[in-house]
C-alpha cells in the first residue's frame, strides 16, 4: 500500500468514525477530533463540510431531513435530529439517582449500568461532573440483603410473560420454607427495593389439596424474584383474552407493599400535614370531603398491604370503612 493510499484510508476511517459519533447523538468537537486523529483543524473542517453535504443530499433523496449544525452553546457540531436519541445530561443524572436510591441490585449488576449510562449519554466534557455528583452515593451504596443477581432471571421470566408460557418455580417463603408453584406469569413489577413477578396460579394446582390464603383467588399472586430459588419456563401456553388482559399499571395503582389479596374499597379520614403524600401513595384515592380539620378519602386497593400503611400513619388516619 502506497503512502497516498494509507493517507486516503486514514481519512476515510476518520470520516466514518465522525459520522457514527454524530449518528449516535454525540456532539463533535473540532479541536478534540484534531487531537484524536493527529491531524490539522483544517482537515477536520473539510470532513465536517463533507458530512454536511452528505446529510443535505441524503435529506433530498430519502425525505428524512437531517442537518449538521454548529451549536454555539456547546461549541460543537451536532446532527439534528440524530439517528439515535440519547438522554440529556439532566435525564441521565435523574436515572442514575433513581437507580442508586432504589437499592434493588447488587454492585456487580448496578455499577456497570451506571458506567454505561454515563459513557453512552454524557458528553466527554460533562462526564467528570456527573461522576463526581454520584461518587459519594456510589461509594456508600448498600446492596440488598439477599445479595443475589437477578437481571438474567428477570429477563428470562419476562420472555415467558411475552410468550404466554407457564413457569414452574421453587419459592422460598418469608418463613424460610420452600414451596413449588406452577404459574401463568402476567407481569413484572418493582416496589420498595425488590422486583416481583405477578401471576395466576395454575387451576390444576388450585384443585389439589394445597392450602392457599385465598381459595380460588381470581386475582394474581405476587412473588419476589430474588426468592425464586429455581425456575423453568415450560412449553405449556396459556390464553389471555384481551378483555381480561392483566394491566400492570392498573394493578400497581391498587397494591401496597406488594401484598396480594382481594380487591377492596376503603374510606378513611386523613388529618396529617400533606394530603398530597397520601394521593401519591394511593393513586386510586379520591377526596370526598374536607371539613376544615381533615380530608375524607376513598380508595380501591388489593390485599393487606394497605393495613401496614394505615397503621404507619398513627393518629393522622381514622378508618371509616
Amino acid at each position: 500500500m502506497t503512502t497516498e493510499q494509507k493517507d486516503l484510508k486514514i481519512a476515510k476511517d476518520r470520516l466514518l468514525a465522525m459520522y457514527a459519533q454524530l449518528a449516535e447523538g454525540k456532539p463533535l468537537y473540532k479541536a478534540c477530533e484534531a487531537v484524536k486523529y493527529n491531524c490539522s483543524l483544517r482537515s477536520i473542517q473539510r470532513d465536517i463540510e463533507d458530512l454536511r453535504s452528505f446529510f443535505a443530499d441524503r435529506s433530498e433523496t430519502t425525505g428524512v431531513v437531517q442537518e449538521l449544525i454548529y451549536d454555539r452553546k456547546l461549541n460543537a457540531y451536532r446532527l439534528v435530529p440524530p439517528l439515535r436519541n440519547l438522554l440529556t445530561n439532566e435525564e441521565t443524572f435523574a436515572v442514575l439517582k433513581v437507580l442508586l436510591e432504589s437499592r434493588s441490585l447488587t454492585k456487580v449488576e448496578l455499577f456497570p449500568i451506571l458506567e454505561k449510562l454515563i459513557s453512552c449519554c454524557v458528553p466527554p466534557y460533562n462526564r467528570r461532573q456527573v461522576t463526581d455528583l454520584i461518587a459519594n452515593e456510589k461509594y456508600h451504596y448498600v446492596e440488598p440483603r439477599h445479595k443475589k443477581e437477578i437481571l438474567e432471571k428477570m429477563w428470562n421470566l419476562s420472555a415467558a410473560i411475552r410468550e404466554h408460557k407457564e413457569i414452574k418455580i421453587t419459592y422460598m417463603r418469608q418463613s424460610g420454607d420452600d414451596v413449588s408453584r406452577v404459574l401463568k406469569p402476567v407481569g413484572i413489577m418493582f416496589s420498595e427495593f425488590y422486583f416481583y413477578i405477578v401471576g395466576f396460579i395454575n387451576e390444576d394446582e388450585q384443585s389439589e389439596k394445597v392450602k392457599f390464603e385465598v381459595e380460588n383467588d381470581p386475582f394474581p399472586t405476587i412473588y419476589r424474584i430474588d426468592r425464586i430459588k429455581e425456575y423453568a419456563v415450560t412449553e405449556r401456553h396459556f390464553n389471555v383474552p384481551y378483555q381480561n388482559r392483566f394491566e400492570e399499571g392498573e394493578f400497581r395503582k391498587r397494591v401496597q407493599f406488594m401484598y396480594g389479596g382481594k380487591l377492596q374499597k376503603i374510606k378513611f379520614w386523613y388529618k396529617g400535614p400533606s394530603v398530597e403524600a397520601v394521593l401519591d401513595r394511593l393513586p386510586t384515592a379520591k377526596i370526598l370531603q374536607y371539613d376544615g380539620s381533615g380530608y375524607l378519602i376513598s380508595a380501591e386497593v388489593f390485599g393487606k398491604g394497605i393495613n401496614m400503611w394505615l397503621r404507619s400513619q398513627g393518629d393522622m388516619v381514622e378508618v371509616v370503612e
